[in-house]
């Protein structure tokens, strides 16, 4: 009984805090931006092929749009935070269950250092959105609309190498939508509007 009311009142605790943490940037931000680190040194490592990292970038892709519409309002909810956390916890098992298969992609191939220097971006792209977060240069809608950017991203470069191989005309339409965000980043962090 007495361990059924703590299991209750974590629960009931736990979302609670993680939406007083909401005051700075979103904890699930950090954990999309180690994902997206834990995802680039597969591949640079060898353990994840070009294939497999795209899987995983569609999936992250996926989580930024969750996010977007999370943020959205200018709130996040509990069950918006639960949602999330639970499709990063899947993300997670993904992520480590690709490292570990007996798969091997090749880093040092033309293709994979393409996507490796994409998937870089985007880390940093991530960490921008996180920083205007924290230090009130951005407010929740303006980082939904930069976290739909990035799944737009996302997308593309799941797409490009969803064939296990990034060809240059395709990390050029990446590069092209990367260079969008990034202007509209610098916008929304130095626009009038702030938290």
């Amino acid at each position: 009984m007495r361990k059924r009311l703590m299991m209750a009142l974590l629960a009931l605790t736990a979302p609670a805090l993680a939406v007083a943490e909401h005051a700075g940037a979103p904890a699930f931000m950090q954990r999309d931006i180690h994902q997206q680190k834990r995802i680039q040194q597969g591949l640079s490592s060898g353990a994840l092929t070009s294939r497999e990292a795209a899987r995983l970038q569609r999936e992250q892709a996926a989580i930024d749009r969750l996010q977007a519409r999370a943020l959205a309002d200018g709130r996040l909810t509990p069950t918006e935070l639960a949602r999330i956390e639970a499709a990063q916890d899947r993300a997670s098992r993904n992520i480590y269950r690709e490292k570990h298969d007996a798969q091997t992609g090749h880093p040092d191939s033309p293709s994979a250092r393409r996507l490796q220097a994409d998937i870089a971006r985007n880390i940093r792209q991530e960490e921008r959105i996180q920083q205007g977060l924290a230090v009130g240069e951005l407010t929740e809608r303006e980082a939904a609309r930069l976290e739909a950017g990035q799944a737009h991203v996302g997308r593309l470069q799941a797409g490009a190498a969803r064939d296990g191989h990034v060809g240059a005309a395709e990390q050029a339409r990446i590069r092209h939508a990367q260079n969008e965000q990034s202007r509209r980043i610098f916008r929304q962090k130095h626009d009038s509007e702030h938290r």
